[in-house]
C-alpha cells in the first residue's frame, strides 16, 4: 500500500511545488532550475562513479569490507536519479543524500538487513593463493600467412 501512496503523493506534491515556485519566481526561472538540477545529477553520476570504484578497490586490496563504499555509491546514484527527475521535492531529497552524515546514518540503519558476500578468486586479493608461474597452455595453430593456400580441398561452404 505504501508504494502506491508514494506513486500518487510525490507527483501531486511536485505539481503543487511547481505551481508555487513558478508563482514566486516565474515560469522560465522555474524551468531553468529544473534543467540545472538535471545537469547536476548527470555530472554527479559521472564524477562520483570513478572515485567510488577506486575507493572500493582500495578497500578490497586492504582486506576491508567495502560495504559502506558500495552503499554510498548506491545512495549517490539514487541522488543523481532524483536530481534528474523533474521536481523540487526530489531535488531536496537528492540534496539530503549528498550529505555524508545522512548517508552514514542511513547505512547504519539498514546495515543489519544487508548481507555482503565476498568471493576471492585465485590470484586476486591479499588472502588468495599465488598462481603458479609454470603454467603450460597447450594449443594448435594454423598458418594464415597471406599467399599460402590450404592443402585440403575446399569445404563447400566457401568459394576459393
Amino acid at each position: 500500500m505504501w508504494p502506491f501512496l508514494l506513486l500518487v503523493a510525490v507527483p501531486v506534491v511536485e505539481i503543487a511545488l511547481f505551481i508555487t515556485v513558478g508563482g514566486w519566481i516565474g515560469v522560465l526561472p522555474t524551468i531553468g532550475l529544473v534543467l540545472l538540477a538535471a545537469f547536476a545529477g548527470m555530472a554527479l553520476v559521472r564524477s562520483y562513479g570513478t572515485r567510488t570504484l577506486a575507493a572500493v578497490q582500495a578497500a578490497m586490496r586492504r582486506g576491508e569490507d567495502p560495504g559502506e563504499q558500495i552503499f554510498g555509491a548506491a545512495m549517490m546514484l539514487i541522488a543523481a536519479g532524483l536530481f534528474i527527475t523533474p521536481g523540487f521535492l526530489t531535488d531536496a531529497m537528492a540534496l539530503a543524500l549528498l550529505v555524508p552524515g545522512i548517508r552514514s546514518a542511513i547505512y547504519r540503519a539498514v546495515r543489519g538487513r544487508m548481507r555482503l558476500q565476498t568471493t576471492i578468486l585465485g590470484g586476486f586479493g591479499p588472502a588468495a593463493e599465488p598462481m603458479p608461474q609454470d603454467r603450460v597452455i597447450d594449443g594448435d595453430f594454423t598458418d594464415v600467412t597471406p599467399g599460402k593456400r590450404p592443402t585440403h580441398p575446399p569445404s563447400g561452404w566457401t568459394r576459393h
